[in-house]
């Protein structure tokens, strides 16, 4: 794709400088990206937090509707592919149902404004994945907490948004992952379908929270100086992208 990844991406934490060049952006290519997990995974949790979401990827275009009808009012429709990378949409699954009319229906969270907006898609042109993986943001710690099989794997110290653009609070999920190299906010980027909630857009893109890097930008780990992004170390961004992907659940805590 030939954008510059500070105008696709619309990150408001990137900002200006070395990323108006036009360069390509590249999927991260995680080989443990979400892999499947058997519907018959033990559910154990540690701390009340599951061992496995489960995930739905989409095949092809679905409409979102309020309830689990095809005469249901429509909320949208979910592109079967990411703007940014054209990988495909993976969403978190909340619940199942089946319909009057006999139809299979998925409850998902959904990309995009408003922020944390769930809807119902058709369970038709989707496959049904699990992950092990989850993500919790202590906006109070300034600390990312990540989980495998619902047991703490790793915990990265942060940045997080200022007082006058803070970051989103509520539960979210890992949209896409961006490499974004020697460009400010690299080496990676987890873009998520969180949203700024005092930031409408910015350089082109719809304020996009992600998870990202600090190549370029100052600050030390552990302050609040973002404009809504949460900022890792190039060490943790870099681990993270290895491992999580789309769909991954994301919790922003006070």
């Amino acid at each position: 794709m030939n954008r510059s990844p500070r105008k696709a991406l619309g990150f408001r934490d990137i900002g200006r400088g070395t990323l108006g060049l036009t360069v390509g952006i590249v999927v991260v290519a995680a080989g443990s990206v979400n892999a499947p997990v058997t519907a018959h995974a033990a559910p154990a949790a540690t701390a009340g937090v599951p061992a496995t979401q489960e995930l739905v990827v989409i095949r092809r275009d679905r409409v979102a509707r309020i309830w689990p009808s095809v005469r249901a009012r429509r909320m949208e429709t979910v592109a079967a592919r990411r703007p940014l990378t054209g990988v495909r949409t993976v969403l978190p699954v909340l619940g199942r149902r089946t319909g009057r009319d006999g139809l299979s229906w998925v409850h998902v969270r959904l990309p995009g404004r408003p922020v944390g907006h769930k809807g119902w898609i058709p369970g038709s042109g989707t496959r049904r994945i699990f992950t092990a993986w989850r993500l919790s943001v202590d906006l109070s710690e300034r600390r990312v907490t990540v989980y495998n099989g619902g047991r703490v794997s790793r915990r990265f110290r942060a940045i997080i948004g200022t007082r006058s653009t803070p970051t989103p609070q509520g539960h979210f999920f890992v949209e896409e992952a961006v490499a974004l190299g020697s460009q400010n906010g690299g080496p990676f980027a987890l873009a998520t379908s969180g949203r700024s909630n005092v930031l409408q857009e910015f350089a082109g893109g719809p304020g996009q929270i992600a998870l990202h890097g600090t190549n370029n930008l100052s600050g030390a780990l552990g302050g609040a100086l973002s404009h809504g992004c949460v900022r890792l170390s190039t060490r943790a961004i870099s681990w993270l992208a290895r491992r999580v992907g789309a769909g991954t659940p994301l919790t922003v805590q006070p």
